[in-house]
Formats: structure tokens, sequence, C-alpha cells
């Protein structure tokens, strides 16, 4: 995967959960939490019209989150896929009040056939949970005019990644203690260094003197 996009958040405040009809499973949209961290999985890209200027929309839900900690999401696809692909995530409340983003998620439902993906959860009668807005655009030109009216599916990762303390990325904690621990063997090293240099230096000197 070579291209990424990603957007950070915080975890809102937990919400009552709706345990009759319609309910968030009834969604089926694809879900991540803190214990199903990656998905992937293809979604649809169209050219930018007057009416879609990001492209096709693709709704995914986050739940189970942990209210006031920092997240990020990341979306990684392939470079042989030109696609500009933008994020936003929202809270229920928030879709759910503003026509323009109900209509595309309702929309989006409709698109979808069949059960409940595997991927979905059962939920808590609370739980923090947002709605993740994928837009994709296609980002090419050719001469093909197949591929110019009919845009291919893209093949994407979608990556929750919770922050340790608020600060840094869970995926990026190996790569920050191997510099850790890079820099203090350099450190030690260096100190070695100095002091052989130092009896090198003493030994050169006493060497002239004699």
């Amino acid at each position: 995967m070579a291209n990424t996009e990603k957007t950070i958040f915080l975890g809102p405040a937990n919400l009552q959960i709706p345990t009759v009809h319609p309910t968030l499973k009834d969604l089926k949209l694809e879900s991540l939490s803190p214990s199903r961290t990656s998905i992937r999985t293809n979604i649809t890209a169209k050219f930018p019209t007057s009416d879609h200027k990001y492209g096709a929309s693709t709704w995914v839900l986050l739940h189970t989150l942990n209210e006031g900690q920092r997240y990020e999401v990341r979306v990684c696809w392939a470079a042989t896929q030109p696609t500009s692909i933008r994020m936003e995530t929202y809270e229920l409340q928030t879709v759910f009040e503003t026509p323009d983003l109900i209509l595309s998620l309702a929309q989006y439902r409709v698109t979808l056939d069949g059960p409940a993906p595997l991927t979905s959860s059962t939920f808590d009668s609370e739980s923090s949970v947002l709605l993740l807005h994928i837009q994709a655009a296609a980002d090419y030109f050719t001469m093909d005019k197949s591929l110019m009216k009919d845009v291919l599916p893209v093949y994407i990762d979608v990556i929750l990644d919770p922050f340790v303390l608020n600060v840094l990325p869970k995926s990026l904690i190996p790569t920050a203690l191997y510099i850790v621990m890079l820099a203090i063997g350099s450190w030690f090293l260096a100190g070695h260094i100095y002091i052989w240099i130092r009896q090198f230096a003493a030994d050169e000197t006493k060497e002239k003197k004699s």
C-alpha cells in the first residue's frame, strides 16, 4: 500500500445505543473498534460531479471508543489505483441532524445487500460511537473509454490506531523504542570511543617523551 490518508479525533462521550429497530447493526456498516482495529475492503470511487464533488461515499462505524482518548484512522491504498480520498468523522447526532449527511448515509445503506458483514459487532447499551465518512474520487485520465466510464473499485485498508497517553499512535511505539535504544547505545558507544581516543593520545605522548 503506497498511498495513505488519515484523520485524528477524540473519542466522544458515551451515548445510549438503541436496542429496538432500527439499531446501529441495521445499518450493516463495516465496523472498527479497539478490539478489531483494521479491515480490508473495496470501496466505490467515481469522478467528481457537481452533486458529488469529492466522489463516492462509504461509511464505516467506529464504536466502543474511550471518551477523550485520541485516535487516528488511516486509509491505505495502492498507487496503481489513482484516487483522491477524503475522510471525516461525525457523531451520530450530527449525521442525523444534517440533511446532506443523512442522505449520503441512506444512499450508501441502499447499496449494501445481504446480511450485516462479519465484522459487525454487538453493542453495549452505552458506547462511544462515531461514523467515519470516506469519499473517494477517481484521479486519473486515460484513453480507455471503459475506464473513464466505469471506475474500478478501490481496495483499501482502514486502520484504527489509538494514541498512547494521547501523545503517540500505538503503532509507532516499537519505532519510538527502537530510536530510544539506538540513541542510548550510541551515547554509550561514543563514551567508549572518547575514552579510547584519550588513552591512545596519552600513549602517543608518552612514546614521544621517551
